[in-house]
């Protein structure tokens, strides 16, 4: 068996084709979706980052609004800048870059983002609403993996699903939008004693942990769906994946590559956020 490729690049392309269809229907009702990316320091990855989520917006038709800021900037001042964004009619969305500069407390910022543009979905309240099944804003890690999911017209219902990693950002959320389709999941981590015992009984796994190879052929099932969220560099520097790709290739019947994978659909599900949060303020007018 060779794995079929989940085209994260293709699905994202067909996705933000839709978000732009979506945002000019809302032009026309006189809102244009708008997404704030605030970033702090210098971190090149982080840049890297922020200016792939700023092209998303331009190239759905969304207004952005891009803001740097020095290391220095106390936790205070970015505070105060969040709030003004709160307060701004024009912003739906309000992203602030993660990693943060080692003075500020991330958990404070992200919870001074008024949950109606907590776009990112990390918000205690965003959490909250996913945990019982309420309309909120989903982290757009997992909410892509669900996409690609639902894309192979795969059917959750009474399968095992294995997550690998207990992160706010993925595991935990990734779980329960599994647990939300009628899967039943188990979440192994660092202190899990037999993680093969575990992978070898999933219908689907998402590795999520950030380290080469945690997922090797031996320790999936024949026609497992494997999800790879992991982002790390090969011996060559070449970027890779949590899961052997090449092996777990031949075991498994859809499979995601790193890169053009879950990546490409982390920000296609950040644009998909800050259009519906654009709606909702529509309807509630």
């Amino acid at each position: 068996m060779t794995a079929q490729r989940i085209d994260g690049n293709a699905l994202s392309r067909q996705l933000r084709t839709s978000v732009a269809e979506r945002v000019s229907a809302l032009k026309t009702r006189g809102i244009t979706p708008g997404l704030a990316v605030v970033l702090v320091g210098d971190n090149p990855a982080s840049q890297v980052y922020v200016r792939n989520k700023v092209k998303a917006c331009e190239d759905t038709g969304m207004h952005s609004v891009l803001e740097k800021y020095e290391t220095a900037m106390t936790e205070a001042e970015l505070l105060a800048r969040i709030e003004a964004l709160n307060n701004d009619p024009t912003i739906h969305g309000i992203l602030v870059q993660l990693p943060l500069p080692a003075h500020m407390d991330a958990h404070m910022v992200i919870e001074t983002i008024s949950p109606a543009k907590d776009v990112d979905g990390f918000h205690v309240a965003s959490a909250g609403a996913l945990m019982v099944g309420q309309p909120g804003f989903w982290p757009c890690t997992p909410y892509g993996c669900m996409k690609m999911l639902e894309s192979i017209g795969y059917n959750l219902r009474g399968k095992h699903a294995v997550v690998i990693g207990r992160s706010n950002i993925v595991g935990k959320p990734m779980a329960l939008m599994l647990l939300q389709q009628n899967a039943t999941v188990t979440i192994c981590h660092s202190a899990t004693p037999d993680l093969k015992a575990m992978t070898l009984q999933a219908d689907v796994i998402v590795a999520a942990v950030g380290k080469r190879n945690v997922l090797t052929a031996d320790m999936v099932k024949p026609g497992a769906v494997v999800l790879d969220v992991g982002m790390n560099r090969n011996d060559e520097g070449k970027l890779c994946g949590d899961v052997d790709f090449d092996g777990v290739s031949q075991v498994a019947s859809y499979i995601t590559p790193v890169p053009g994978g879950v990546g490409p659909m982390t920000i296609t599900m950040l644009m998909v956020n800050t259009l519906e949060s654009a709606e909702r303020c529509l309807s509630a007018t």
